[in-house]
């Protein structure tokens, strides 16, 4: 049994801490809990298939990323969990116009070839798309595709560590610094307490940096903030079936029970201060460019913003690997805005790297050393 110490339980920590647990290994997952955790705030849209990134190694891992996902979520029923939030409801992909929806279509239909996944895809006129997501304005037709799915962040995170403990990994909340020898890393301390590891894997997102920073790495992570404004209808309609709106622009609408929708997110660039404050302007533009979108929700009761910091490292694509002249750390980052898509997927490749086993994907393609300093 080899013991192993994931810092940061994000979706990407729980993720990796669950399944290293699940192969019997000895787990301590340690979170801090700062503010602005992205996985706290987040609501994912796991549909992937239609987006216009051009980015290759992304698309392959963002497509390995929503295939995992009912597997991942039938394994965590076996284990018990009844709330991973998640739900196949498909995705409305809107536009007004019909030349854009048949790039869309034709796009789905392509990428259907080994993505079968996508499940059916179809036009909806403006009445259909309507009937489909009601608060939606009548001036839009939509590509539905009927694979597309959204989770709760917070939900699966939860399941997750929940599913690690039944399996017999700790979870301990405290600030962890990685101690070492030479060039070994040997474990963390948290609160005074030195705590040994065979393997220690950083999940730490936008807080890797000074994480790493006294073992002289310098870690390229980056952030940017995400303020995601939740609402409720005053109506009975039952919601939690409703499909995912992604409209042209880039924000998007999510559906979940007890009539509560997502609207969100926005995409704000910052430097060094973990900003954490729902702001007036935030809001704003979330709500204009979604009720501009959904009018049907200008009754609906304003319930919270959340706020989440996105991890980037260079390239916008995520890496992963063993951190160069260092023995004993292993380490994952800057999924983005796909951390929901991508993430569960990630940490089942950090643990299959924590214990040498083969990965699923092509390593060298999401390499670790682009994300470290000279």
């Amino acid at each position: 049994m080899m013991k192993c110490i994931v810092i940061g339980a994000g979706i990407l920590g729980a993720s990796a801490a669950y399944q290293l647990a699940k192969r019997g290994e000895e787990v301590l997952l340690i979170d801090r809990q700062d503010h602005g955790q992205a996985t706290n705030a987040a609501a994912g849209i796991i549909c992937p298939w239609l987006s216009q990134r051009r980015n290759q190694s992304w698309y392959r891992l963002a497509k390995a990323g929503a295939r995992y996902y009912p597997e991942l979520v039938d394994e965590l029923k076996q284990d018990g969990e009844t709330d991973t939030g998640y739900a196949r409801v498909g995705a409305l992909h809107i536009h007004q116009e019909p030349e854009k929806l048949a790039k869309l279509e034709e796009r789905a239909r392509l990428r259907r070839e080994d993505a079968p996944e996508i499940g059916e895809i179809a036009i909806c006129g403006e009445q259909e798309t309507v009937e489909r997501f009601p608060p939606l304005s009548d001036v839009y037709q939509a590509v539905h595709v009927s694979g597309a799915a959204r989770v709760d962040g917070r939900a699966l995170r939860d399941a997750l560590i929940r599913s690690a403990r039944r399996h017999g990994a700790e979870f301990r909340i405290g600030d962890a610094a990685l101690t070492y020898e030479q060039n070994r890393v040997t474990g963390v301390a948290v609160d005074g307490q030195s705590i040994p590891a065979d393997k220690t894997i950083i999940c730490a997102g936008a807080w890797a940096a000074p994480l790493l920073q006294p073992l002289g790495i310098r870690f390229l992570v980056s952030y940017q903030k995400a303020q995601i404004t939740h609402v409720q209808l005053q109506t009975n309609e039952d919601t939690g079936e409703w499909p995912v709106v992604m409209p042209p622009s880039n924000q998007y609408l999510l559906a979940f029970e007890d009539r509560r929708i997502v609207m969100g997110s926005t995409h704000e660039d910052v430097t060094e201060v973990y900003d954490t404050r729902a702001t007036a302007g935030g809001m704003q533009e979330i709500l204009s460019k979604g009720l501009a979108v959904a009018p049907g929700l200008a009754d609906a009761t304003y319930l919270e913003t959340r706020v989440g910091f996105r991890p980037f490292t260079p390239g916008f694509l995520p890496v992963i690997g063993e951190i160069p002249g260092w023995e004993g750390l292993v380490a994952a980052n800057g999924l983005g805005s796909s951390g929901l898509t991508v993430g569960p997927f990630l940490g089942l490749q950090l643990a299959k790297l924590a214990m040498g086993l083969p990965l699923d994907i092509e390593a060298h393609e999401y390499d670790i050393r682009t994300a470290i300093g000279s």
